[in-house]
């Protein structure tokens, strides 16, 4: 079956592949058609529903998205929903910058990533919602993963989320935990599609 991932972002959408066949070892994830729509709610359920309603509306396929960031404790919980945008240039090295330079030597480091996972299809809307604790590290380490992965440091762990392997980190992350839910909803749904 083929459902419409609403972003344009193809390292997210290979990772959300991934974690959703396991669940769904059948499920095809194809990529949104036209320009990508304006993100302008103030939650991250908000701006989930608004990615997989675009989806849904251009394709008339079911269509699920997200909204992701990292909300960190010392910062009032910024970046948050801006966490894409945080930077001038939107770029995740500058992004991870900024928020290195926001903290400074602030002592308290703890955060935790955000996942939203949305679907809108003929049965209506749903949104599941999953965190991922940890920490901030002083300095970026590790070449897997993106977005801010090579500063968090997940609780019970002593290294960042771009040093470990993407197996390992979709089991624990935000982003595998809310789509492995998701999955498993629409699994049920459209169980023999």
């Amino acid at each position: 079956m083929k459902i419409v991932f609403a972003s344009h972002n193809a390292h997210k959408r290979t990772e959300v592949q991934a974690i959703m066949a396991e669940v769904w070892p059948g499920l095809e994830l194809v990529a949104p058609e036209g320009e990508p729509p304006v993100e302008d709610g103030e939650t991250f359920h908000d701006n989930a529903l608004i990615k997989a309603r675009a989806g849904y509306q251009a394709s008339g396929l079911p269509a699920i998205a997200d909204d992701s960031g990292i909300c960190v404790d010392a910062l009032g919980g910024q970046p948050g929903i801006h966490s894409a945008r945080y930077s001038d240039t939107g770029d995740d090295a500058d992004n991870v910058a900024k928020l290195l330079d926001t903290l400074g030597d602030e002592p308290e480091r703890s955060a935790h990533f955000v996942c939203v996972a949305a679907v809108v299809d003929d049965h209506g809307d749903l949104a599941i919602e999953k965190k991922w604790h940890g920490t901030i590290a002083q300095a970026p380490h590790g070449a897997a993963g993106f977005g801010y992965d090579p500063i968090f440091i997940p609780d019970s762990l002593n290294h960042t989320a771009a040093q470990m392997p993407p197996e390992e980190k979709n089991q624990v992350s935000h982003r595998g935990q809310a789509f492995r839910a998701l999955a498993a909803v629409l699994r049920e749904r459209y169980a023999g599609a």
